[in-house]
């Protein structure tokens, strides 16, 4: 916004001290006036100086001594007003140098304002906290785009292949190559619709109902059932009643990937059953949605990255249904878009415990 130019704070400073400094002068002077006029007897000056009585040689008496004091009050005002307002305005100057170097695009410099708290500091803290902020999203959304380009150019190249393979082949399978192209078109529809899941989780554009966390934690059961029967694992649901305020789509997509992943990332094969537990509740006022399951021992360490975009925990994946990489991504924007949050703790037997908490409705 074009701004005509003005008087630089500093300066409307040093005015508004000077201003107060005169009129409380000129307050006193007149306060000094008044008690002249009103106790000086009328022989004052026939006393003091053997003349008629004339008020007139009181007022050239302290006129001039007036004048002098409002003069030095002026230049007190100005030089004093100008030294504290400097003083004043110092951290707004270490505040003013780091937004014009975080509009530069440099993220990683800190105010840190010396001294004890006060408006300016908690301003600059709060400056600070903003920039720590803002450099970790910046950060997050470059490796986001970056592992997203890297995902979405695998499946073109794997079709681009295979389209060359067949080009130079003419005797090979065409059923074979619709095949594969089709696994592979449906992955890259599949990252594309988890990409926009993402980015409309994250701008927070849904319309917010109540959402009884049981319910959906029974849909997401029965729809992942063949999956589970797929893979042996058994899908344990119990719980009570746990209503919050949101958005049913974005909730239903979160529950069915923790069931989802759950059911996936679990007990090896090898004849052992795995499980899963899905249970809901509430407490102390919040919405609780705790999905556990069997599987290998996790390391917390491990645990932690798991909610990164892309990071498939490839430690502890012994299926070809890997996934886009973006269930538990996914799970944590959506939480954190309805003002919730997403816990990961490893289970001492080996699995993982998932707990999302939400506001209670």
């Amino acid at each position: 916004m074009d701004r005509r130019p003005g008087l630089s704070v500093r300066l409307q400073l040093t005015l508004s001290y000077t201003g107060f400094v005169m009129l409380a002068g000129i307050l006193l002077l007149g306060a000094v006036w008044v008690f002249l006029l009103e106790y000086v007897p009328d022989d004052w000056n026939r006393r003091m100086m053997h003349q008629n009585p004339n008020r007139q040689l009181l007022l050239g008496t302290f006129a001039p001594a007036a004048f002098t004091v409002m003069v030095f009050l002026l230049v007190l005002g100005l030089v004093g007003g100008w030294f504290l307002a400097g003083r004043m305005l110092a951290p707004l100057t270490s505040i003013t140098h780091a937004t014009r170097m975080a509009t530069a695009g440099s993220l990683s410099h800190r105010i840190r304002l010396p001294g004890r708290k006060d408006e300016f500091r908690e301003l600059g803290d709060a400056f600070d906290t903003m920039l720590a902020r803002l450099e970790a999203h910046v950060a997050e959304q470059r490796r986001f785009a970056a592992n997203a380009s890297h995902e979405l150019r695998t499946p073109l190249a794997i079709s681009k292949a295979l389209l060359d393979v067949a080009r130079t082949d003419p005797h090979h399978d065409p059923r074979e190559l619709v095949d594969r192209l089709h696994a592979v078109n449906t992955r890259a529809i599949d990252l594309t619709e988890a990409l926009l899941l993402l980015s409309r989780a994250e701008q927070r554009a849904f319309t917010r109902e109540r959402v009884d966390l049981s319910l959906l934690a029974e849909e997401a059961t029965e729809t992942l059932l063949p999956l589970a029967e797929k893979h042996g694992v058994t899908v344990t649901t119990r719980g009570d009643i746990s209503t919050t305020v949101g958005s049913h789509a974005l909730l239903l997509q979160l529950t069915t990937n923790l069931v989802h992943n759950a059911i996936i990332h679990n007990l090896p094969g090898q004849g052992t059953a795995g499980t899963v537990w899905v249970d809901t509740g509430v407490r102390a006022g919040t919405a609780v949605l705790t999905v556990e399951n069997t599987g290998e021992k996790l390391t917390p360490e491990l645990a932690s990255t798991l909610t990164e975009p892309f990071r498939r925990g490839t430690e502890r994946v012994h299926t070809d249904h890997a996934g886009a990489g973006l269930g538990l991504a996914i799970v944590r924007t959506i939480a954190q878009a309805h003002d919730g949050t997403l816990t990961l703790t490893p289970r001492p037997a080996g699995g993982l415990r998932i707990t999302v908490e939400l506001p209670a409705a």
